[in-house]
């Protein structure tokens, strides 16, 4: 300990707090920013960038977010035990900044857009490069974590322990600033359209911006290296417990016969060759890593919220009035939740219910903090089932579905036999679709002559008999059969003019011809209509994942384009986003109950010594919790969403009444008693010592658990 003080170096202040840590806040917002913005878009890039279905998108994001909680625990052992906090940071921010720029060129679809229609047509180059691009932030994001904020610690002497609160403090307010902002930032990147030859959404825009604030990181903190304290690898506590679990376990299995005394403790069995302090401090760890056995379920629950319900806010409309607010900015509610609940909860509820007399321990808040994700879940199921309401309804893979549109100049009798006959006004279609269980089917006129048509269905798809100014010419022309992606809307035209059109944002359309469908964002959009020599401009309000078919008259420039009929055939969302605000509410009064008096309890019931074996066990179980979100996704298969969400509801009620009856038979300890008293034992320590030990401790353990927690981001 003397060498360690003799080494440190009289650091340059300003306000009485190290210059250097203005260094390693201004690095971790833009680090924050980086990781959080990136993440904010991922989903959203899977499905409609790469073109995955909603179950491997949500596999794949889960993948990553586990990776990233897996990597804290290589990296504090590499920074204790080899490289040292300093460099490690170093390294791994380069990697990082590494795997942000080739993520940000892989979602650049000019690349392998050779026919310039907008769709990569190399897929595997993009997915091949997102994914190393991923798998490099991944260890980066999670290497540098455990040192970071370790590192701004060291940089503070012996008598800057309120500067040091005040640092965790501004710290955890960096992590939260860089999580909403970048989550409010890169979804309105993502939004615009960009693009070398064709426009498409700004997916390189919004990665690039985070890859951009990754190398801002890097160069900040390298540009603060001459003032760092940088202190020495010390070797990592972790390695070694994991050394004396793996020797207890040999041991113990050395000794299976039952010639040789049992012990009282299976840890015991190591007592042979390691300390009995480190024996009896494993021992409180795994006390409280044995509660952390149900916990993953809560994580699986929780990091949905930015896939299946950023995958939900798709096909609902985020139309608040005084803004529009796209599908994945939904997640920024929960920071801003955070915010306000933390300190709600910690000066108002908790202390209002202690008042009242009522034994609301550490484990009971867990347990509370489950139930309430639970509620959330199923708040998400309500909302799903209303989504569900007012979505179309599609065709089987066996069924085919019809709509049929007049552009012939009266009304005409459509039969479509065995149907009873459609009566469909001039520039009117018959209304919704008609769904057929086969696929061919036979098409009669009510023209003078009859004019009769045999045409063969998609199975599965969605068509639209087009009866032209020439009825014998009658066709069938194909319908998008889903919602289109993005809340976006598709439009097309079918052009009943006596010549050919152009019409912006659209292909030259030829007499009688339908266009395809080109999709457009929420808003009043002008469409302008010329032949070359006459032109006339048409606009249409839009909501959210709408579709549409305008029809042009042969009086289109004598009506000036408001001749122009609509035929919706999709409606627009319909459910607001502002019905997931209490499913956020709830997830993240049970993430301030769980996770913040989760790290609260662990660091109370473990010596101070043993806090990254914890911090590296939390970081496991949200893991753990993620991998559950993977296995579902791909092997549940339920049919409807809302089912699944039901689902994990109630796999979380189940985890949480088991982890209530582990919580009611806990005994909670105090660990600094328990060291003194083995050292006592051991002759380490004087009886006469021992009031003074323990205060000490005392107080130290409950500073040190003040600064931990604030170190976490939920």
């Amino acid at each position: 300990m003397e060498e360690t003080k003799k080494k440190r170096k009289k650091t340059a202040e300003c306000c009485g707090y190290p210059i250097s840590i203005f260094f390693i806040v201004v690095n971790e917002f833009c680090e924050r920013f980086s990781y959080y913005g990136m993440r904010a878009v991922l989903v959203l890039y899977f499905r409609y960038f790469l073109l995955w279905d909603d179950d491997l998108a949500t596999s794949i994001y889960h993948a990553f977010v586990a990776l990233c909680y897996l990597t804290p625990i290589m990296g504090a052992i590499i920074a204790d035990s080899w490289l040292g906090k300093f460099k490690t940071i170093i390294y791994l921010s380069i990697v990082y900044a590494i795997g942000q720029v080739i993520m940000a060129i892989s979602t650049v679809h000019d690349i392998t857009d050779t026919n310039r229609d907008g769709t990569p047509d190399n897929f595997t180059f993009h997915i091949a490069l997102s994914m190393l691009g991923l798998v490099l932030i991944a260890l980066g994001t999670g290497g540098i974590k455990p040192c970071v904020a370790a590192f701004g610690g060291d940089q503070f002497q012996e008598h800057q322990s309120r500067q040091l609160n005040t640092f965790f403090s501004v710290f955890y307010l960096c992590i939260n600033a860089g999580s909403l902002l970048s989550t409010l930032i890169t979804p309105v990147l993502r939004a615009q359209e960009c693009g070398i030859h064709t426009q498409q959404q700004c997916y390189p825009l919004a990665f690039g911006v985070p890859a951009a604030l990754m190398v801002v990181s890097l160069v900040v903190f390298i540009a603060g290296s001459g003032m760092y304290v940088k202190t020495d690898p010390e070797g990592n506590i972790i390695w070694s417990v994991c050394k004396c679990i793996g020797f207890a376990i040999k041991n113990r299995f050395r000794h299976r016969s039952s010639i040789h005394p049992k012990r009282e403790h299976w840890m015991d069995w190591a007592d042979e060759k390691y300390d009995k302090l480190l024996i009896a401090q494993i021992k409180m760890v795994l006390k409280v890593l044995f509660l952390y056995i149900p916990l993953p379920m809560f994580w699986t629950l929780f990091d949905q919220k930015g896939s299946r319900w950023t995958l939900q806010a798709t096909t609902m409309s985020g139309d608040f009035k005084a803004f529009i607010l796209q599908p994945d900015q939904m997640q920024t509610v929960n920071p801003i939740l955070i915010l306000t609940l933390v300190p709600i909860m910690d000066r108002i509820i908790f202390p209002l219910i202690k008042k009242c007399g009522l034994n609301f321990s550490p484990l009971k808040r867990m347990t509370v903090g489950m139930l309430f994700a639970a509620m959330a879940f199923v708040c998400a199921a309500l909302v799903q089932i209303e989504i569900d309401k007012t979505l179309p309804n599609f065709p089987s893979s066996s069924e085919s579905q019809l709509k049929v549109v007049n552009m012939f100049d009266s009304s005409l009798n459509v039969t479509i036999s065995p149907n009873e006959p459609l009566l469909i006004d001039s520039f009117e279609s018959n209304g919704g679709y008609v769904t057929f269980d086969h696929q061919d089917i036979t098409v009669s006129l009510s023209t003078n002559p009859v004019i009769t048509k045999t045409f063969s269905l998609t199975e599965g798809g969605r068509q639209t008999l087009i009866i032209p100014s020439n009825p014998s010419i009658m066709y069938l022309q194909e319908d998008i059969k889903s919602k289109p992606k993005e809340g976006k809307n598709a439009v097309r035209f079918v052009n009943g003019w006596t010549a050919d059109l152009n019409i912006t944002n659209s292909d030259s359309i030829q007499p009688s011809v339908t266009s395809n469908y080109t999709l457009v964002s929420q808003g009043t959009r002008k469409f302008v209509l010329s032949n070359g020599e006459q032109s006339c401009e048409f606009s249409q309000k839009f909501g959210f994942g709408s579709s549409y078919t305008f029809l042009i008259p042969s009086t289109l420039f004598s009506s000036d384009c408001e001749s122009i009929k609509v035929v919706e055939d999709m409606q627009p969302n319909s459910v607001h986003m502002a019905l997931q605000i209490p499913q956020y509410f709830l997830i993240t009064t049970g993430e301030v109950m769980f996770s913040v008096t989760g790290l609260q309890f662990s660091y109370s019931q473990a010596p101070k010594n043993m806090k990254s074996v914890l911090q590296a066990g939390w970081l496991c179980t949200n893991a753990v919790g993620n991998i559950i979100v993977l296995i579902v996704a791909e092997l549940g298969k339920l049919p409807k969403q809302w089912a699944e969400y039901l689902l994990f509801a109630s796999l979380l009620v189940a985890v949480s009444i088991i982890f209530s009856i582990m919580a009611y038979f806990y005994t909670y300890i105090d660990p600094a008693e328990i060291e003194a008293q083995i050292r006592r034992e051991q002759g380490l320590e004087p009886e006469e010592k021992k009031k003074e030990t323990l205060e000490m401790e005392g107080k130290d353990k409950d500073q040190n658990n003040e600064q931990e927690v604030k170190q976490t981001k939920m």
